[in-house]
């Protein structure tokens, strides 16, 4: 399928937003959108024939398997994240669709004549690069030094914002549906189901969000959400 890049949801927002329209219609007129469904496989780790992706719509997980065959949830990805390593051989990580999600996909070879024609595109590739890098960082924080409950409150106050971005806005929503199970909430976080749950239901005593369903968050106090992640 394809869709003009002026009129894209993510134009503003995506990797290519470093490249005027003229100097994206050569590459605009190779790349083509597919749709994943949940559950379904993006790209196996160990592939030699990866993609290259800007994610259009859906949350995606980064994950990793274990000598044993447990699931290791290592990232996610949002509307506007690029998926793809270019120069690499392969890929040393699953991409696996969390919900329904639609990609602006590109082959190896025509974004990688890309990188070496627009030099302004490389830029922007090695600062998402480090903002990723900053982000791990971040995250390593998260998971070695916050408490149960500044971890979960953390999380919440990511997928609000992250998954509420909607055109160039980057506000939270007030309302959201998790794209991931408690188990999976779990994995990411280094914590217990049985923790998660607990967390959230002391954030729903405290008046800070509400639960319509297992999988829906309201957030009735955006400051009290980001103080409780905030407060060590």
């Amino acid at each position: 399928m394809r869709v003009a890049c002026p009129g894209c949801e993510i134009r503003n927002r995506a990797l290519c937003a470093g490249l005027s329209d003229a100097e994206l219609a050569p590459l605009s007129a190779l790349k083509r959108r597919r749709r994943f469904a949940k559950g379904e496989p993006v790209i196996w780790a160990g592939d030699e024939n990866m993609i290259f992706a800007n994610v259009v719509s859906g949350v995606l997980k980064l994950n990793a398997t274990t000598a044993d065959g447990r699931e290791q949830i290592v990232g996610l990805m949002y509307p506007a994240d690029f998926i793809g390593r270019p120069y690499a051989s392969s890929t040393r990580y699953n991409v696996v669709a969390l919900t329904d999600a639609e990609l602006c996909v590109f082959s190896r070879k025509h974004f990688e004549q890309a990188l070496r024609t627009y030099d302004k595109l490389k830029r922007l590739l090695l600062q998402r690069t480090l903002d990723e890098l900053d982000h791990s960082r971040e995250w390593m924080l998260l998971l070695g030094r916050k408490t149960a409950e500044e971890k979960v409150a953390s999380f919440l106050v990511q997928m609000a914002r992250q998954i509420g971005r909607g055109g160039c806005a980057r506000s939270p929503l007030d309302e959201f549906v998790l794209p991931l199970s408690r188990a999976q909430i779990a994995d990411v976080l280094g914590l217990t189901i049985e923790t998660v749950s607990r967390q959230m239901t002391r954030l729903r005593s405290a008046g800070v969000i509400d639960l319509p369903t297992t999988r829906s968050i309201r957030v009735l106090n955006e400051i009290a959400l980001s103080a409780r992640a905030e407060q060590g």
